[in-house]
């Protein structure tokens, strides 16, 4: 893949800078519509969370780049991988995840609530999952298995049926 450092436009030789400096308005024009694209700094493995220091933007100059990949490292940094990360390749906004909110096996608050009625018991999760996800959980004090949301604050929301 074709791509400058962000930091290092006009560049380390003479020639080169003379080169832009006669003709900036063609190389403008040709890159300026291509933006910006994130990548790893160092190899970044299946399961690890991506930080700031783990990732730097860098301008797109190959015009055969295809989209579905991150253009501001805002839009990863937080973020989970599904697969692992090459050092200066783009990252594909399609290999990452939220961070699981609950995980297998701890402990988790089940709640239910039908108007007034609200009821709670502790449960544990049959299996990973973010916010907003459909999953099944173990009620901790009768051994029933449920199914409920995941909710932000990490409980388990079950609905009636």
């Amino acid at each position: 893949m074709r791509f400058r450092r962000k930091s290092s436009l006009i560049g380390k030789n003479v020639v080169g800078t003379v080169f832009v400096l006669l003709f900036s308005g063609a190389i403008h024009t040709a890159t300026a519509d291509m933006g910006y694209a994130v990548v790893p700094t160092s190899t970044i493995y299946p399961g690890e969370e991506i930080t700031a220091n783990r990732v730097e933007e860098v301008e797109v100059t190959n015009p055969k780049l295809t989209g579905g990949y991150a253009q501001r490292a805002g839009e990863v940094v937080g973020l989970v991988t599904k697969r692992t990360l090459l050092a200066g390749r783009t990252i594909q906004l399609s290999s990452l995840r939220e961070p699981y909110a609950v995980q297998r096996g701890t402990n988790v608050r089940i709640t239910f609530t039908l108007g007034n009625l609200a009821i709670s018991a502790s449960g544990a999760p049959m299996q990973d999952a973010s916010v907003g996800d459909v999953i099944r959980v173990r009620n901790l004090d009768s051994g029933i298995i449920v199914s409920g949301t995941v909710m932000q604050d990490g409980t388990i929301h079950v609905v009636a049926k």
